[in-house]
């Protein structure tokens, strides 16, 4: 269990928390480039760590993420026209750049500097593989968008979707921390690979490490005579858990990404960003997008029960729900919007949960008192990860490090 005032400083985000303030020093997802696909295009709401916000592609090609509400009056750059290398607010004219500059202000004389005094709050970002990511700390604290492996692969070998959570983002992201779950949330009574390994042991063993990016978790099961299924997934801060993702090791060729971003304190936004080491991305491998809506929202959804079929979970699989995503949002949503720790019980399955909390803990208290956060890249030099892996494989008994020695705990010097 944890208590409530615990409970409160991991799941409150907003600008005026300990938490909101140390997840805004750190890239994270805002939306994806498809939402502002060509220059001049319109452009979108954004909603991330309770603030509002606009996101527009311009004439160049630049991707500017302002303050929604116009500095003048306030009235949504949303309905604005996206133009000449500006946002122009649609009420008197004025005209925003990327970067929050006032271009013009048509309704003042013309011999009026007005707009020079005046800047909209704009945010910098960055566009890989598929997201637009940014970044809202304070500017001179802004670190290097860091060079993860999926970052270095050419965009036919990576995949990305995004969908709504009904619940804080804390709920999905312990959820990546878990690999107990595996062998009841997502069992199918067919499986095969993999799938066949986690459900024949149902009470891994877990091994925690700290690591100069978060937390390494591993889970090892038996796999029959002196031989463990080893599973590898890492937490990398601020809010990402990396996973395998496959039924075969062949099939993994990589791993993904999930992202939990804050909407607000009760929703969030689930990123998830898959890449293949080797080839490009068939388009019936992206089985999630079947799931999803074109606004983003899960076809199956708390409203429809997740389309739960009761015959399909008494002969096909655990849950009688349909595919990965929507078995992960059925159990995290669930619990509420934000779920009450105080209340639970944990068990020796939950140790990575537990690292994963005390971890978050230790990190936002030491933040608070004044120690810069871990994860943040200012080194040139030292802006690569490839001890950032995730890996589900069979291996011979004995430790399982042995088998996996890039999986160190700190990055070699580039």
């Amino acid at each position: 269990m944890l208590p409530k005032e615990q409970n409160e400083l991991l799941t409150r985000t907003g600008l005026d928390t300990p938490m909101g303030q140390l997840l805004r020093r750190y890239w994270i997802p805002a939306l994806l480039s498809e939402e502002i696909p060509e220059p001049d295009c319109p452009p979108v709401q954004v909603r991330m760590l309770g603030e509002e916000l606009v996101a527009f592609r311009d004439s160049k090609g630049c991707i500017g993420l302002l303050d929604e509400h116009c500095a003048h009056r306030g009235t949504s750059l949303y309905y604005g026209r996206n133009e000449e290398c500006g946002l122009r607010c649609i009420y008197h004219g004025w005209k925003y750049d990327v970067e929050g500059n006032v271009l013009d202000t048509p309704a003042e004389p013309l011999e009026s500097d007005f707009k020079k005094k005046i800047r909209q709050p704009a945010y910098p970002t960055r566009e890989v593989a598929g997201i637009v990511f940014a970044y809202l700390g304070p500017e001179d604290r802004m670190p290097l968008f860091p060079n993860y492996e999926w970052t270095q692969v050419p965009p036919s070998q990576t995949y990305v979707t995004k969908c709504f959570q009904e619940c804080n983002y804390l709920q999905g992201l312990e959820g990546e921390c878990d690999s107990s779950h595996l062998s009841f949330l997502h069992r199918t009574f067919k499986a095969q690979g993999h799938r066949a390994l986690y459900m024949q042991d149902t009470a891994p063993a877990y091994e925690i490490e700290e690591t100069d990016f978060g937390l390494r978790l591993v889970a090892i099961r038996g796999a029959g005579p002196d031989k463990n299924y080893v599973r590898v997934s890492s937490f990398v801060l601020p809010v990402a858990g990396c996973v395998p993702a496959g039924a075969t090791t062949r099939e993994i060729d990589g791993f993904e990404i999930h992202m939990y971003v804050p909407i607000d304190d009760t929703h969030s936004w689930r990123y998830d960003l898959g890449f293949k080491r080797s080839r490009p991305v068939r388009e019936e491998e992206v089985h999630r997008r079947r799931q999803i809506g074109p606004d983003y929202r899960k076809i199956r959804n708390s409203r429809n029960h997740y389309l739960q079929d009761r015959e399909m979970q008494k002969a096909a699989n655990f849950t009688g729900i349909e595919d990965y995503l929507n078995h992960d949002s059925c159990v995290t949503e669930s619990m509420g919007p934000i779920y009450d720790r105080s209340k639970e019980h944990l068990g020796v399955s939950d140790k990575a949960v537990i690292a994963l909390r005390k971890y978050l803990l230790a990190t936002v208290k030491a933040f608070q008192e004044g120690v810069e956060p871990p994860h943040l890249v200012t080194d040139p030099a030292k802006n690569s990860f490839p001890h950032i892996d995730s890996i589900a494989e069979v291996v011979p008994s004995g430790h399982w490090s042995q088998y996996f020695k890039h999986l160190t705990k700190t990055a070699p010097l580039a």
